[in-house]
């Protein structure tokens, strides 16, 4: 019993340790993640207890990359659309979990193991940038365009388009896709915000499992 307990202390001073290490150390080590060319595209970090989402303006997908979004039903043409959401995540807990009050125990088991993912998308109107959980970034064109080809390859298109989880969603200004790539809370949907956001030229900690810690870092080296 106390050789497991040692071996649990450890266990939980490693993950601590992790935490704080992959906060603290900026990725990339040094200047910029894409280049530092002038800013001219404001995005937004959308942080819950538990998920972390990135919103880019509505007029940023006018091209054909992204016309899948209306046709699946999206309403990226109501007059107050301001902002389209993306986030990727583990299909079990992702599609089954709107908020913190909706969290079922399979699910959430399902997100330590490997899930399929998904892509979340969700158009909404104006934010208020600086109340808690919203954060703003100013980048380039070009890191708005790497970004935009970020999240785009992030889909999964077997047959030449990306297909939509027909029923889900949690409102009727949202929806999934299915998405590339497998699923695991350690290197889950932070993560993959955090490899978005070095795409569009910001600096994110070494490794952000969490909403908290990829804040933190955002915060200390942007």
């Amino acid at each position: 019993m106390k050789r497991a307990l040692r071996w649990l202390a450890r266990l939980g001073l490693f993950a601590v340790a992790a935490l704080v290490l992959g906060t603290v150390v900026p990725r990339p080590l040094f200047g910029t993640a894409q280049g530092s060319d002038p800013g001219t595209a404001r995005i937004l970090v959308l942080s819950s207890p538990i998920h972390t989402d990135i919103a880019v303006p509505v007029g940023a997908l006018a091209g054909s990359d992204f016309a899948f979004l209306a046709e699946a039903g999206l309403p990226l043409g109501h007059p107050n659309a301001r902002w389209v959401l993306f986030g990727w995540g583990g299909r079990a807990f992702y599609v089954a979990t709107p908020g913190m009050t909706d969290i079922q125990m399979g699910p959430l088991l399902k997100s330590f193991t490997l899930d399929s993912s998904v892509m979340h998308v969700q158009v909404v109107g104006a934010v208020e940038e600086g109340r808690p959980g919203v954060a703003g970034f100013t980048i380039s064109k070009q890191g708005l365009a790497r970004l935009l080809a970020f999240v785009r390859e992030s889909f999964a298109d077997p047959g030449g388009a990306p297909v939509q989880l027909l029923g889900t969603g949690y409102t009727p200004d949202d929806t999934f896709f299915e998405a590339i790539g497998t699923f695991n809370a350690f290197l889950g949907c932070n993560t993959w915000s955090a490899r978005a956001l070095r795409q569009a030229g910001l600096r994110t900690g070494w490794w952000n499992p969490l909403p908290q810690s990829l804040d933190w870092s955002m915060a200390l080296f942007n």
